[in-house]
């Protein structure tokens, strides 16, 4: 198959399933922590036709920078609404590293079960999960981003006076776009992938120990 269809497919199945993920992180999080908007709205699902948006995905699928729509909150329905602000926000960035932790563990199961070649069948479905992995983390680290509207930028309501927090919401919208200038002029690349690549040596360090099980039964099958 080409690369570059194989490339789309690829991002196309991550787009059905990190962004549903994502999304539904943040309104079960929200429920969590007392508000209920989005179980309301029919957001706490895996149905990706209840969270995608046309330019997010178009932007997932040509970049691999991507959104949903966004999960409507309520603060004033939080326990505590700063704590239920910065929580709800986070969970999603958290759910793509979570999916990226499991996929990296199935792509070295599956890479050490076809010897690290993907010219195989075996080899190609663990190359999708490798894919998979470096699009979630790609997915976390870029919401990650103290930046609004991205869901790192939450933690300035945890951190700031109110005063200032809103003051920068307020112009959130011209902010993100700045921010997609920014990454289609690619002044972004390094950045990310210096934090991309941190994620990802810290993901293989946890994940370690499925090396160290899968060379002991791929020795152990080969005696």
């Amino acid at each position: 198959m080409n690369e570059t269809i194989l490339d789309y497919l690829i991002k196309g199945l991550v787009l059905f399933t990190a962004v549903p993920v994502h999304e539904c992180a943040h309104a079960w999080a929200a429920e969590k922590m007392g508000d209920d908007t989005g179980r309301k709205q029919g957001r706490i699902t895996l149905n990706p036709f209840a969270h995608l948006t046309l330019w997010g995905s178009l932007m997932m699928v040509l970049v691999g920078f991507g959104w949903g729509k966004p999960v409507n909150v309520d603060p004033r329905n939080f326990k505590n609404s700063k704590k239920g602000m910065v929580l709800t926000s986070l969970a999603g960035p958290a759910s793509n590293f979570i999916m990226a932790f499991l996929a990296m563990i199935v792509y070295k199961v599956l890479a050490f079960l076809c010897g690290f070649d993907d010219s195989t069948t075996m080899g190609m479905i663990a190359w999708v999960f490798l894919y998979i992995m470096l699009i979630n983390v790609s997915l976390g680290v870029f919401n990650f981003l103290p930046i609004p509207p991205l869901d790192g930028s939450k933690i300035f309501n945890a951190v700031l006076p109110e005063k200032w927090y809103f003051t920068i919401m307020k112009y959130e919208h011209i902010i993100f776009i700045v921010l997609i200038v920014l990454l289609y002029s690619g002044l972004l690349d390094n950045p990310l992938s210096f934090l991309q690549g941190k994620v990802i040596d810290l993901m293989d360090i946890l994940t370690l120990w499925v090396d160290y099980i899968m060379a002991a039964v791929t020795a152990g099958a080969a005696v």
